[in-house]
């Protein structure tokens, strides 16, 4: 009798062990041919991927919550039960916890095939410079104090424009969802790789849980959404929720996510939009500066307007908030992450967006 009472889970513990087995060897295969095939990643970037977009992206867009966040408690949850069910099979000596080392391995083997064929060939793919024909080059100090000064010239323009509060930090007035997605759209008809479906950008419930990971926004290939951090200073949504978006579009790479959500924004109609556009750029191009020669980059600090002063400090502040050892964990497997992924600078790829910017302004100022 027992044994009887037995066979069914051992029956769907071989299941699972078969299931298991498949995804992670589609998983490694998918990787290692993206890898080594000469244009697989590039044809699967352009014709499958695009499709899972507008099934299962549109699908989980429609919701007005995040679904991975949701996925992700629903997730903790059954796996905190599931040890409980597991310690008490121990205990009556019973065999049901064999199982629950199964179920792991069945749901890291899905997480993992849907990472590869949802994100990780991606990172493979030609990069958006190649695509769009805008190529970095060499520059000079004095080529990006130039370009400082341009961009400080832009945030000075819109810095007025936008609403703010009583701390003197931007307010985002207009509606998010509409104006990201016609940002992103509109930019589709410049560069038509950027072109195609584009669902929400969704709001974490609980942003704290980005913000101790000094995260901004993360893209989830598990259910192909963009979520941002709802909690940061209001001008940095627009251009984070670009960021996320081009992501959808098979663009990986951290330091092209971030030229695209800056073209993005500062080509938006919207003032808010473009103010989140130019700043950031700003920032990214100070940053650069300022290793290259301080005392240029204190000239071109100076002319900062004070609306944007006020933005800079309320943002220091919020992220002070959070620094601590989570935040540095985090930020050290994100580095791992990336130079897993092609990147081999890490984080520090994030600056390689003003090698773009540079070569944007340049080419238009031809």
């Amino acid at each position: 009798m027992q044994a009887y009472l037995l066979a069914p889970r051992f029956r769907g513990n071989r299941a699972k062990q078969i299931a298991s087995a498949v995804l992670l060897a589609a998983a490694l295969v998918l990787s290692i041919t993206a890898r080594m095939v000469p244009g697989f990643a590039q044809w699967y970037s352009t014709h499958l991927y695009p499709v899972w977009v507008g099934s299962l992206g549109r699908l989980t867009g429609y919701l007005p919550f995040s679904a991975a966040e949701i996925l992700l408690y629903l997730l903790l949850a059954a796996i905190a039960l599931r040890a409980v069910r597991s310690a008490a099979d121990i205990r009556k000596k019973q065999a049901g916890y064999k199982g629950a080392g199964w179920d792991l391995l069945l749901l890291a083997a899905a997480l993992c095939f849907l990472y590869v064929v949802n994100c990780g060939i991606n990172y493979q793919r030609n990069s958006f410079s190649e695509s769009s024909g805008i190529q970095a080059e060499e520059y000079t100090v004095e080529e990006l104090k130039e370009v400082c000064q341009w961009l400080t010239c832009k945030v000075e323009a819109y810095s007025d424009k936008v609403a703010r509060k009583e701390d003197g930090g931007m307010v985002l007035e207009v509606p998010l969802d509409e104006n990201v997605i016609a940002a992103m759209r509109e930019l589709g008809e410049e560069y038509p790789e950027l072109a195609g479906y584009y669902p929400k950008p969704k709001k974490l419930v609980n942003s704290w849980i980005l913000s101790v990971q000094d995260l901004s926004g993360v893209y989830s290939p598990f259910t192909i959404e963009a979520n941002y951090n709802g909690d940061m200073q209001d001008y940095n949504i627009p251009f984070t929720a670009c960021h996320e978006l081009s992501h959808l579009r098979g663009f990986m790479q951290e330091q092209e996510a971030n030229f695209i959500a800056f073209l993005a924004c500062s080509g938006s109609e919207e003032d808010a939009f473009a103010y989140s556009g130019y700043l950031m750029g700003w920032i990214h191009c100070m940053n650069v500066l300022y290793r290259a020669d301080y005392d240029v980059w204190e000239e071109v600090r100076s002319q900062l307007p004070p609306e944007a002063e006020a933005d800079l400090k309320l943002n220091s502040e919020f992220w002070a908030r959070y620094d601590g050892r989570i935040a540095e964990v985090s930020n050290r497997i994100n580095d791992t992450y990336l130079k897993a992924n092609g990147q081999a600078d890490g984080v520090k790829s994030y600056n390689r967006m003003v090698d773009l910017i540079v070569a944007y302004y340049k080419e238009g100022s031809r």
